[in-house]
């Protein structure tokens, strides 16, 4: 039995962008340490609700939030939450890599130094690399610029620059789904591997992928979220008809 408490506990999340509802009464709660993946057709609000674990759609106009989200306790959306803190706590890394037009060196130092950070820099960009799988392939070349980097390095250098501000949580939306196979398949072992240290979301297309790397599927549609089960059991032998139709390709 799992004692230990949820590194977020989402509680009948509403949300709306202007007068449209993108999401309605979402309850579930994300294990410390595992990998809960989010799954579901285009549009129906997997990465909306993603984006409400760290605050960003705090960034389009006219947006609002009804209900809770407590990370460890603390409620995300609460008059003494920083903002700022919480998108340390809860890192994001995006559908295409976006590594600043800076050195490798310097995307990876570049968080830690705008926090102000009393740190090593040069120890924390090692680790964050060698975390990210890609310390053995750029440490000659930190220098070199990082848009030179093929795609796959690219977004584990994105991974990198999330790690080396010491969060939390590890916010992924289609992180894959502009790499090539043999990057996605690096990406997944990179997931099953910082699992160990840290709270990991991921919002795929594919189902596979959901299968392969997770510990926890959430199935979302129409902004509801009609299943939340482990894994295995969400792919064998699910609860509700729906998630059977849309896993067996009978919908969606």
């Amino acid at each position: 039995m799992n004692t230990m408490q949820p590194a977020f506990s989402v509680q009948q999340l509403d949300f709306y962008y202007g007068n449209s509802k993108a999401l309605s009464g979402i309850n579930l709660e994300i294990q410390p340490q595992k990998v809960t993946a989010l799954i579901g057709p285009s549009g129906c609000g997997k990465s909306t609700f993603l984006r409400c674990l760290n605050r960003m759609n705090d960034t389009i106009t006219g947006t609002r939030v009804e209900g809770n989200i407590l990370l460890k306790g603390e409620d995300i959306y609460g008059e003494n939450m920083d903002v700022v803190n919480l998108r340390q706590r809860v890192g994001m890394v995006f559908q295409k890599p976006n590594p600043f037009p800076q050195s490798i060196y310097d995307n990876v130092a570049f968080g830690p130094r705008v926090m102000g950070m009393d740190v090593n820099l040069n120890e924390v960009v090692e680790k964050s690399l060698v975390a990210a799988a890609l310390w053995d392939e750029v440490k000659d070349d930190l220098k070199s610029d990082a848009l030179g980097l093929s795609l796959g390095q690219q977004q584990r250098l994105c991974i990198a620059r999330v790690i080396a501000v010491q969060p939390e949580v590890i916010l992924m939306d289609e992180s894959t789904s502009a790499l090539d196979p043999i990057a996605t398949l690096r990406v997944e072992e990179l997931i099953a591997d910082l699992k160990k240290d840290y709270t990991i979301v991921i919002v795929t297309h594919n189902m596979q992928q959901a299968a392969r790397v997770s510990d926890h599927t959430g199935l979302f549609w129409l902004g509801e979220l009609v299943e939340f089960s482990p894994t295995t059991q969400m792919f064998t032998t699910p609860k509700e008809e729906l998630t059977e139709a849309y896993i067996t390709g009978r919908m969606g």
